[in-house]
């Protein structure tokens, strides 16, 4: 162990430019990297990327108690939600394996150093914070599991089923999900004694999606759980008072054929674009789930509360960038939308069964992360990082329905601004 890490006194507060894919811009040093895996038999189920290459995922085996442990990490990184959009986005990353990069760093979640992932480490760290563990339930964590990265190139949470030849156009992510999971389970994923569908970003919003039915792959003896990273998109006012993101939702559940994947208990009693949000589907989970977010999520700031359309004058350019510049009736604003979003979770977190750790950060995506996850300085609540707190949960430790105080009280974020 490090002396830095030893000798951990306080936390320091920090901001970091806002990145489109955050899980890169926080990598520990000396990472695993972790080659590419594309899925042969996909095509023949119809389970193609946007630009109908073959889906991919990257897989680093577990080893010692971890080897018939699985974890599977939905990537993220947005929606395409028009024709336009979608027709670029196959020339990227996000719909096409031919821009796949072949390596990946394994980081935060992903890590199989105990140190970052934690395991015995995090008992004389904790013991540092005021905090008590047992040693051997320190032993229990991720860093040793079976860890999976599925790619994303659907562009619409792994949900879609439909196509536009006019346009060469294949939304197949929900085949896609149901051939990885297939692919994995021949891995020996279908001896998995504990299995936990985690996803950031538009992968968190995948792992609620897809919790149930990830449920339904395994027996009943085979311990399942859901973990969403930042993925409470939130069906909210605009600064203009429009709903940005709910048109862009429509967009994407219209385009790519996405209600026939929703569940039924919501599309029951609401519209197929109102059950795209979490808000309107965790409380119909059956499978336990844990909710990890930040109270202003940085991208929910950016991109849909704030975005230029909705902001023509540029009078929140500055407060988006830089919270300690908003005004006061900037800062209700952004303390309306954290009360909306702990208000849609009430029901969900009065179950024993769920999780939540919701701290008033300005950030996005906190599992991937490095400085975020697991470290000397990451963010806590009641003296507990979210390493910790997701392994307290996921292995019914003590029950975590963590609820930080409101913005600026808490001194541990990490701050990921847009810039």
């Amino acid at each position: 162990m490090s002396l830095m890490r030893q000798s951990f006194i306080s936390i320091q507060v920090k901001s970091i430019s806002f990145l489109e894919d955050s899980s890169s811009a926080a990598v520990a040093p000396n990472p695993l990297l972790v080659g590419l895996s594309l899925i042969p038999g996909a095509a023949a189920k119809g389970a193609v990327c946007l630009d109908g290459t073959l889906p991919g995922y990257h897989l680093h085996r577990g080893f010692g108690s971890g080897a018939n442990s699985w974890l599977i990490q939905l990537e993220g990184g947005g929606w395409c939600n028009t024709i336009r959009a979608c027709v670029y986005r196959k020339t990227t990353r996000r719909g096409s394996s031919k821009f796949f990069e072949k390596i990946l760093p394994f980081t935060g979640i992903l890590s199989n150093k105990a140190e970052e992932n934690p395991g015995i480490e995090a008992l004389l760290i904790m013991k540092i914070r005021g905090g008590n563990i047992d040693p051997d339930q320190c032993r229990l964590h991720f860093f040793n599991w079976n860890r999976v990265k599925v790619r994303y190139c659907d562009g619409a949470s792994f949900a879609g089923d439909g196509e536009d030849k006019a346009n060469n156009l294949q939304f197949r992510g929900h085949k896609i999900f149901l051939a990885a999971m297939e692919d994995l389970m021949s891995k020996g994923m279908r001896n998995a004694d504990r299995t936990l569908l985690s996803g950031c970003s538009a992968g968190g919003l995948a792992s609620i999606l897809h919790c149930d039915e990830f449920r339904s792959l395994f027996p009943g003896s085979t311990k399942v759980k859901c973990l969403a990273d930042a993925g409470m998109f939130m069906d909210a006012t605009d600064v203009a008072g429009g709903h940005t993101l709910r048109n862009m939702y429509e967009g994407v559940v219209t385009l790519q054929g996405v209600a026939k994947n929703l569940s039924p208990a919501c599309t029951n009693q609401l519209n197929p674009t109102s059950c795209f949000f979490p808000q309107n589907i965790v409380s119909h989970i059956k499978t336990p789930m844990f909710i990890l977010n930040a109270a202003y999520d940085s991208w929910q700031v950016v991109s849909s509360l704030s975005t230029p359309s909705a902001d023509p004058s540029g009078a929140w350019k500055g407060c988006r960038s830089n919270p300690g510049s908003c005004s006061p009736s900037q800062m209700n604003f952004f303390q309306d939308f954290r009360n909306q979003m702990l208000n849609a979770l009430k029901g969900f977190s009065t179950s024993q069964q769920n999780g939540v750790f919701v701290n008033s950060c300005f950030a996005h995506c906190q599992t991937e992360r490095q400085d975020t996850w697991f470290a000397d300085d990451s963010p806590v609540i009641n003296n507990k990082p979210i390493a910790l707190a997701v392994g307290d949960w996921y292995f019914d430790r003590s029950s975590v329905k963590e609820t930080d105080c409101a913005y600026p009280c808490d001194k541990s974020c990490h701050n990921i601004l847009m810039r």
